[in-house]
């Protein structure tokens, strides 16, 4: 019956999962057979990282954003080394600012850490002869007549027969009481099952480890604590759990076994994803830079100054050089009224002539007009007047307007 004031809520659902892969396996390889309830337990592992894989991606890219973060960090700890409030308030200020969020990226771990101890307690409860922490003890029939969470008393007899070559999966190496639970039971068995698997636990632990700390950033791995955590999980944690398999149940080996390949097969995959995204990101980049640089030989746009007079804030399209010729011959063109007069030349007031002098000197059309012919070429005042600017020397052309104008 489920306690709702006890860890049951860990305990059910872990039998569950493992319940329905053992159903599954047993339907091929048979109900008391080593390899049906093997691979349960496996698979009970694979649907718990199955489940975590979000979080463990938000792990790897946590880790990846710490690495990136750690110069800034650096520059924190050397400026408010000696007030550790200001720098746990700078700290929380530059994790809100990168939207970093430290506790993600323990969220796998401590998530394994129940279903651990789950699955320990249900494959103990399958043998409950030798009592212990919080189970009854019961004799042979009574254990075999009692059923384990979701499991059936049925159930609970295959998993005590199944054994491979006399090894019972759920007996360990050094396990003194609780032998008659077992149809068949052989420690030699046990060793040589159980040592081969311990070895490549362990092997699976270090290599995990080891491409963990491959992908370290340099100013990471310069890290005091950090070099002591690669220390520790390249030689200590392989050697713990070869030295601490023979005091656990062959399934609990397995266990270790299964999640340490699913690490190292996600870890390659993830971090391959993580790469390519990083890398398409940067073509993207790339590809921006290079659209909107010029073109090899060609010059580059200019934006023309805009008309004093409009005072609409308009900004002015860029145009090139030839249009920008273009537009200026258009709009000299385009000042001139049907008389051939300029709108912006300055009128005079009827019945007075216009006045000259070398301050107040009448636009050069204007004088054109008044003078009459130019030369004796024979051409008039009422031909089409040329752009007299064209024609002025260059020196003239660089003296002030109101002296370039006055008559000779």
């Amino acid at each position: 019956m489920f306690d709702f004031f006890s860890l049951d809520f860990v305990y059910y659902p872990v039998s569950w999962i493992m319940w329905v892969w053992y159903k599954l396996f047993a339907l091929i390889f048979g109900p008391s057979n080593f390899f049906a309830w093997a691979l349960s337990v496996m698979f009970l592992v694979f649907t718990l990282r199955a489940l975590l894989y979000k979080p463990f991606v938000r792990q790897i890219r946590t880790t990846r954003q710490m690495q990136e973060l750690q110069p800034q960090i650096k520059a924190l700890q050397k400026k408010y080394g000696k007030d550790r409030q200001r720098m746990a308030m700078e700290m929380q200020k530059l994790q809100r600012e990168h939207g970093f969020n430290p506790i993600l990226g323990c969220l796998p771990m401590l998530a394994q850490i129940p279903v651990f101890l789950g699955l320990y307690h249900v494959l103990r409860s399958f043998n409950r002869t030798t009592g212990g922490f919080g189970q009854p003890q019961m004799s042979v029939v009574e254990n075999r007549l009692t059923g384990n969470y979701v499991f059936t008393p049925t159930d609970v007899g295959h998993f005590l027969d199944a054994n491979l070559f006399g090894a019972p999966i759920g007996a360990s190496m050094t396990q003194r009481g609780g032998l008659d639970a077992f149809v068949d039971f052989s420690r030699p068995a046990v060793i040589a099952v159980g040592v081969p698997v311990m070895i490549l636990a362990g092997i699976a632990t270090y290599f995990n480890s080891r491409a963990s700390i491959a992908r370290q950033s340099p100013e990471a791995a310069a890290n005091p604590q950090t070099a002591m955590m690669n220390k520790l999980a390249l030689y200590v944690f392989p050697l713990g759990v070869v030295v601490g398999g023979p005091f656990l149940p062959l399934a609990i080996i397995l266990y270790w076994f299964s999640n340490n390949i699913w690490t190292f097969a996600q870890q390659h995959y993830v971090f391959g994803m993580i790469e390519k995204e990083d890398e398409a990101k940067r073509q993207e980049v790339l590809q921006r830079r290079a659209a909107n640089a010029p073109a090899p030989g060609a010059k580059p746009k200019r934006l023309p100054k805009a008309a004093s007079g409009g005072g609409d804030g308009s900004v002015a399209e860029p145009v090139s050089d030839a249009d920008a010729e273009g537009g200026v011959k258009k709009t000299d063109s385009a000042d001139q009224s049907p008389e051939g007069k300029s709108e912006k030349e300055p009128r005079t007031p009827a019945g007075k002539p216009p006045q000259t002098g070398r301050n107040n000197a009448p636009p050069a059309a204007h004088r054109a007009r008044v003078r009459g012919p130019r030369s004796a070429n024979g051409k008039s005042a009422t031909q089409p007047l040329r752009d007299e600017r064209h024609d002025r020397p260059e020196s003239l052309s660089r003296m002030p307007r109101n002296i370039a104008n006055t008559d000779p």
